[in-house]
């Protein structure tokens, strides 16, 4: 199956002799075009080698907290996609291992694609107003909030920020950066 990403396009009819989907996946315009899908790419390709991210040899305790600060810096700045990619990872532990969290994400993407669907047939009236898309998009926000109350999304949000602190800032507090090209100066502390 030719899995092909079009911007847009719901699961669309394939070919007659295959009587079924073409495989094309349905993914929102705003993600798909535009600096989002720019942002994602050059994250993409500014990915670090996996390999030498955990390699267990480079990790040692800082000498003092401004060699702790220092690599701190100089991590971020080099490992930067890495670190997106850990916490776009660690979103999606959390959202997988909580079911409730997956039935209110459910509620809410299907009361999305409920008024993407109603928008193009006809416009909602409510209490004799003609409500605009941002106005409906809103209200299936406020329809799905009591699924993320009752699932703990607060308390999920508030995990993966810690968790995230916690891998990431210590992963570049304890990852010693070598010098490549032996070209910088050390100077020790006083």
């Amino acid at each position: 199956m030719d899995l092909v990403t079009k911007a847009g396009d719901a699961l669309s009819p394939g070919k007659e002799e295959d009587g079924g989907f073409s495989g094309r996946l349905y993914i929102p315009k705003i993600i798909s075009q535009g600096p989002a899908k720019e942002w994602m790419e050059r994250r993409k390709l500014a990915i670090r080698p996996w390999g030498s991210f955990l390699d267990q040899k480079r990790f040692s305790r800082p000498q003092s907290v401004a060699e702790l600060c220092r690599r701190a810096v100089s991590n971020v700045e080099h490992f930067q996609s890495n670190y997106v990619f850990v916490f776009l990872g660690l979103i999606v532990y959390c959202v997988v291992t909580s079911p409730m969290l997956l039935v209110a994400l459910g509620v809410f993407f299907g009361a999305c694609y409920i008024v993407h669907l109603r928008s193009n047939q006809k416009k909602l009236v409510l209490f004799g107003r003609e409500l605009s898309s941002a106005h409906q998009y809103g209200l299936s926000g406020a329809v799905s909030f009591p699924f993320f109350w009752m699932a703990g999304a607060g308390a999920a949000v508030f995990w993966v920020l810690g968790a995230t602190l916690v891998l990431i800032g210590g992963h570049a507090g304890f990852h010693n950066m070598e010098s490549s090209d032996g070209s910088e100066l050390e100077m020790e502390p006083v």
